[in-house]
């Protein structure tokens, strides 16, 4: 079993790493990263489970594509460099997130699992129980993917 504060401890320790090597762009995010954990920790009121802490980061970087959207719409590209930045630093604590390809195979063998199951070729009627599957299956290969990109394939192999 991983530690619950292995991650923070992890943090903590490449934050230092990154303050004696003049690294400051690196540093803030760390600490926010860190900052993060720490708030969703005390809103539970109980140390965060490996879990927790991956929906926390994926949460960071949902906030950050949007902002790059929002600062990409402002003509703001240096604030949106910015994000993108701290986007790439946060993706290194996450596990790999599955490519496009993959992520079409999986939603074809969980939707072919799911018309077993249900005896009829699901519908967008049925877009629910297959996001869900869908969602099971990525949680339980411990790989993740984006949430758009997932309810588009599953939308594309329900429609055809």
């Amino acid at each position: 079993m991983i530690d619950p504060g292995a991650l923070a401890a992890q943090i903590t320790k490449l934050s230092v790493e990154s303050l004696k090597a003049h690294n400051a762009e690196r540093t803030g995010t760390l600490r926010l990263i860190k900052a993060a954990l720490m708030n969703k920790a005390l809103e539970r009121n109980a140390a965060l489970t490996p879990a927790e802490e991956q929906q926390t980061l994926t949460s960071m970087i949902k906030q950050r594509r949007d902002s790059i959207e929002q600062f990409t719409k402002g003509n703001r590209p240096e604030l949106a460099a910015i994000e993108a930045a701290e986007i790439v630093i946060i993706e290194e604590f996450l596990p790999k997130a599955l490519d496009e390809a993959g992520l079409a195979t999986l939603v074809t063998a969980t939707l072919a699992e799911l018309e077993a199951t249900l005896g009829h070729k699901p519908g967008m009627k049925d877009m629910g129980a297959s996001m869900k599957a869908v969602q099971a299956k990525l949680q339980a290969t411990g790989v993740r993917a984006d949430g758009r990109l997932v309810s588009d394939l599953v939308k594309k192999g329900l429609a055809g």
